[in-house]
């Protein structure tokens, strides 16, 4: 048997380490709010180069669904083998990904009563996550997206802070309570004490369409749009809505009715079409 060349040697490990080369996922992280007073969890995705280089990296928020945690896109959403291959075939760019924990029973990512989350994201776990990590920290290389609950804090985040991030990819997304009504419903059941004013303003602040009549048109232009939503989701109306409101403002987006419901197998395929697009807004903003 003829023996291998040191040139073949070479190239047959570069082969063998580059297909061993993984990202990693780290679920158990956690840091302390002064603003929620009690300690907060999240996770996060690192790139297959991330102990091996000294460079900085675009990072992707993405945020859950009610009654899931940090630990969603993890588990059920398969994130690590998803981005890995996404980064290998050369769709995605290599990104940082952080998953954070929002507390369903809470009201999830936004502030209501003494639950001041969007606080906190901002004041607090969004400057920890940016020092902790090598992340670059500029609107560019900024990125949100997120599941039905999580869709809608992709909205409402990134329609209140339009400078902070280049791209925003609601999937299946909740885009706030339709009516002021519906709202006072879901407060009532929750158990949230609230004057008829706090309800007023709190359905201006967290209704998307609300949020488009009063947000500057070229502030929500300066963000990348891709909006999904599958054709027998029971939150499609309100997609619907906001995908036309757009249209009639002239504000470019991407919106996708696929076929599916509301719910992970769904979300799986529309996480390689989400890595993609916010690389390609990480790359052409």
């Amino acid at each position: 048997m003829k023996r291998l060349g040191p040139i073949c040697l070479l190239c047959l490990c570069f082969v063998v380490c580059s297909f061993a080369q993984s990202g990693k996922v780290f679920d158990n992280r956690a840091m302390t709010s002064k603003i929620l007073k009690m300690e907060r969890n999240y996770a996060v995705y690192l790139p297959p180069d991330y102990e091996s280089s000294e460079r900085s990296y675009p990072v992707l928020y993405l945020l859950h669904g009610a009654t899931d945690d940090h630990t969603g896109w993890v588990q059920f959403g398969e994130v690590l083998r998803i981005t890995d291959n996404a980064i290998k075939d050369g769709t995605a760019t290599p990104m940082i990904i952080i998953m954070p924990d929002a507390d369903t029973v809470r009201m999830g990512y936004f502030n209501v009563a003494d639950w001041k989350y969007e606080d906190f994201f901002f004041e607090e776990f969004m400057p920890h996550v940016e020092e902790k990590y090598r992340i670059k920290g500029e609107k560019r290389y900024r990125a949100i997206a997120g599941l039905s609950m999580g869709g809608g804090g992709s909205f409402m985040y990134a329609l209140h802070h339009p400078e902070l991030f280049s791209s925003a990819c609601p999937l299946s997304a909740y885009v706030g309570p339709l009516t002021l009504n519906d709202l006072k419903s879901r407060w009532l059941r929750a158990g949230v004490t609230y004057s008829e004013k706090e309800a007023q303003d709190y359905f201006k602040k967290h209704n998307a369409l609300e949020l488009l009549e009063t947000v500057k048109v070229e502030d929500v232009k300066s963000v990348k749009w891709y909006i999904d939503c599958g054709d027998d989701d029971f939150l499609f109306e309100g997609n619907s809505l906001v995908h036309i409101d757009m249209k009639k403002k002239e504000i470019p987006h991407e919106y996708r009715v696929r076929d599916g419901r509301h719910n992970w197998t769904y979300w799986r395929e529309a996480l390689p079409t989400v890595l993609g697009f916010v690389s390609d807004t990480f790359h052409q903003y």
